[in-house]
């Protein structure tokens, strides 16, 4: 007997009234004002409403337009995005950048192009959603390894042998604030030669004096090491990029297909992304300015103060984190609110982020408000 589908109103209500249920509602509000404290962006050098990355934006649609007009590789290679992958090699040590319309599109464009057949992927258990999805499209097999954990990343590469691989990792993890161990992951990695991918989104602009963990260990350059990174965040534009030896720049132009087929960056945000990446190597100081406040966070919310500028404060479920989020918004101070399926280990959290442009004073009593709902909000759980 023949059965009639479901319709499409009733799979969408069927579909909002499980997310209700669980908690995980999303929407996307307007939520910032001048008038409240924003500890939720990723805005974490208070960059881009700098005057100077302003102007330059403006400067470059004044000069190339509002769109590049094209694909990078039939006309929309233009000289601002030469400036950016210049600046962006400056700043971190790599010989060779190449820009992308958005950090999702860099780790999209990067790791099929670099999989494929005959490849395994092995990405770590706490890797951003981008890496997962990448992994997918490439149609290769891919793993998880436990989270910042070399030895299981060695017995699975050992498992691998004779197999071309990619690992795949974060520099700074934008859900925990950790880590990662670049250094022993790079090791391993280069003892089983495969080819470590790293995404530096948390780390470019916070770690070391700006030029992200990678370079601040010394292992910019490498041959077997791969870097990509969004514009988004520390250099607050938009767009990515992937950071390399020239020889994978090369394949990547001729492989990646969010960069072969997709139109070249704005000319607005490469420029705005090309002044940033220029003030974070002229100012060091910024990125002392970021961890100074998230131990401040961290010390008001009695936590243990995480590497990058995101802070995470776990609450009991994801009701609880959202109502926890919108008692602060009321009071005037924005915080992230991370839930499942987002968070890689199932636990609903606040994600308290600190920004180098915030007075040290304002940070203090925000973290301290955030402390007095969360404790709040453990009581009413006991009762």
């Amino acid at each position: 007997m023949k059965t009639t589908p479901m319709s499409w109103d009733q799979w969408l209500a069927e579909r909002a009234a499980l997310r209700r249920e669980r908690g995980v509602e999303r929407t996307d509000p307007v939520l910032r004002d001048d008038t409240m404290i924003d500890l939720a962006s990723n805005d974490y050098l208070g960059l881009s409403r700098d005057p100077r990355v302003v102007a330059a934006a403006v400067a470059a649609a004044e000069r190339y337009g509002a769109g590049a007009g094209a694909s990078r590789l039939v006309t929309g290679t233009l000289p601002v995005h030469r400036d950016l992958e210049e600046s962006l090699s400056d700043l971190t040590g790599w010989p060779a950048a190449l820009a992308f319309s958005s950090g999702y599109t860099a780790n999209l464009g990067a790791v099929t192009a670099l999989a494929g057949r005959g490849a395994h992927i092995l990405l770590d258990a706490h890797a951003h959603a981008s890496l997962h999805d990448a992994a997918r499209m490439s149609r290769s097999p891919y793993d998880v390894f436990a989270h910042n954990d070399p030895a299981d990343l060695d017995a699975r590469l050992r498992r691998l042998d004779g197999v071309r691989v990619l690992v795949a990792v974060e520099s700074i993890y934008s859900v925990l604030g950790d880590a990662a161990p670049l250094a022993e992951l790079c090791a391993v990695c280069r003892a089983h030669d495969a080819l470590l991918l790293v995404d530096e989104a948390h780390g470019i602009g916070v770690a070391g004096e700006g030029g992200g963990l990678v370079h601040a260990l010394g292992l910019a350059g490498a041959p077997d090491l791969v870097v990509t990174a969004t514009l988004s965040k520390s250099l607050g534009a938009q767009g990515g990029t992937v950071l390399s030896a020239p020889p994978m720049r090369d394949h990547l132009v001729n492989s990646a297909r969010t960069f072969i087929f997709d139109t070249g960056l704005a000319p607005a945000a490469a420029g705005a992304a090309t002044e940033a990446a220029r003030i974070v190597a002229r100012e060091p100081e910024l990125a002392a300015a970021v961890h100074e406040r998230a131990a401040v966070i961290a010390r008001e919310c009695g936590i243990t103060a995480a590497a990058g500028a995101v802070q995470s404060v776990p609450m009991q479920g994801p009701l609880e984190a959202v109502a926890a989020r919108e008692e602060l918004r009321a009071a005037g101070v924005l915080v992230g609110c991370f839930r499942p399926p987002s968070v890689p280990d199932g636990v609903s959290r606040l994600r308290v982020t600190a920004r180098a442009d915030l007075p040290l004073e304002h940070v203090a009593k925000a973290a301290g408000l955030v402390r007095s709902v969360v404790d709040r909000s453990a009581e009413m759980s006991l009762r």
